[in-house]
C-alpha cells in the first residue's frame, strides 16, 4: 500500500499560515522544502509559548508520520498523534480489526520533537509523553527521522 502524501499546495498554505502567525513572511523556498519548514514553524510556534495554527500543526504532523511510515513501511504498528493523524508501519504481523496489537500514541509536539531528534524516545518514555502498548512499539531505532 503506498504512502499517500499531503497536498503540497495544502502544507504551503498552512506553512504561510503559521509564518504569518509568528510575524514572518511568507515561504518563499521550493515546495519540496515546505514539510520540514512548517515542521520548524510550528516547533518555533509551541517554543515561544503560543498555541500553532491549527492547520500547519496538522501538515506538519502528517508530514513527519508520512516520513515515518515511508521509512518504516508495514502494518504491524500505529501510531497515533490526536487530533490530527495515525499510520501504520513497521513491517511484522499486520492486525485486520478492531485495536492493534502494538499502538503508540502521543500528543503533537511530543511528535514533532521526537520526530526531528529534539527529544529521545527514552526521554519522552520516562516523561510520560508516550503511550505504548505491544511487543514492538519501540521507535526508538526509527528516531529520528532528520
Amino acid at each position: 500500500m503506498p504512502v499517500r502524501r499531503l497536498d503540497p499546495g495544502k502544507i504551503r498554505e498552512a506553512l504561510d499560515a503559521q509564518l504569518a502567525d509568528l510575524g514572518r513572511p511568507p515561504f518563499d523556498g521550493p515546495e519540496s522544502a515546505a514539510g520540514n519548514a512548517c515542521v520548524l514553524a510550528v516547533l518555533d510556534a509551541y517554543e515561544n509559548g503560543r498555541t500553532p495554527v491549527r492547520t500547519a500543526a496538522r501538515a506538519a504532523v502528517r508530514h513527519l508520520l508520512d516520513e515515518l511510515a515511508a521509512r518504516a513501511p508495514g502494518r504491524s504498528v500505529e501510531v497515533r498523534v490526536p487530533p490530527y493523524a495515525a499510520v501504520q508501519c513497521v513491517e511484522g504481523p499486520r492486525h485486520t480489526r478492531g485495536t492493534p496489537p502494538n499502538v503508540i500514541e502521543t500528543d503533537p509536539r511530543t511528535w514533532l520533537e521526537l520526530a526531528t531528534g529534539r527529544l529521545s524516545w527514552a526521554g519522552a518514555t520516562d516523561a510520560g509523553k508516550i503511550s505504548a502498548s505491544g511487543s514492538r512499539a519501540d521507535l526508538s531505532a526509527l528516531l529520528p527521522l532528520w
